[in-house]
């Protein structure tokens, strides 16, 4: 639970905080949830920072720099697609604690949730029919206009990937140390409790 509010909490403030578009690692959010967290919960780390950080974007910020990024991704079923998108992106993440193999398709699994993000969220602001035409040519050039930004959102996932994994690694490897050692420094009292009756 610790794990999932962290997670949550960090992501929101890394929302909050200036940044180019689309450098959000939510994929990597939702990765990580999904290989950390039971998935029957996983899915509300990504939907919980999205809604509580959109909730404060849409309603208690509203500066200049979040006028910016209300074009598109905020219209109902834009909003609704990034947020399946990412809960569905949780599903995914299991496939990282495979043995052997697990570690290995990260940059993989990194790029299949931008992916499955680029196509759902660009779908949608096709289908909200608000900007480009209801016709196999107005979804391609929804598409073509989003290229510009999908480097951005690739970059941020597999960055964010590779640091979720490794810290969440590392805790763990320390967590583990503290714990062997403080054991260890119980039996040590143990026995020289025993010695000195």
């Amino acid at each position: 639970m610790l794990k999932a509010i962290a997670l949550i909490a960090v992501t929101i403030l890394y929302r909050l905080s200036p940044h180019p578009w689309n450098l959000v690692p939510m994929g990597a959010v939702s990765l990580y949830a999904g290989a950390k967290l039971p998935l029957r919960w996983a899915w509300t780390v990504p939907i919980a920072a999205l809604v509580l950080s959109d909730m404060m974007i849409d309603f208690g910020l509203g500066g200049a720099y979040f006028a910016n990024h209300l074009v598109a991704e905020y219209h109902i079923y834009s909003r609704i697609a990034v947020y399946g998108a990412f809960a569905l992106t949780t599903l995914i993440g299991p496939l990282a604690n495979r043995p052997k193999v697990g570690p290995a398709l990260l940059p993989v699994l990194s790029l299949a949730a931008s992916g499955l993000l680029f196509l759902t969220s660009n779908f949608a602001v096709w289908a909200e029919g608000l900007l480009y035409p209801m016709n196999l040519s107005g979804l391609l050039a929804c598409y073509v206009a989003a290229i510009p930004f999908f480097d951005k959102t690739l970059l941020a996932d597999l960055i964010g990937t590779a640091v979720l994994f490794s810290l969440g690694a590392l805790v763990s490897h320390v967590y583990t140390l503290v714990a062997a050692r403080r054991y260890s420094l119980a039996d040590v009292a143990t026995v020289d409790d025993s010695v000195r009756s």
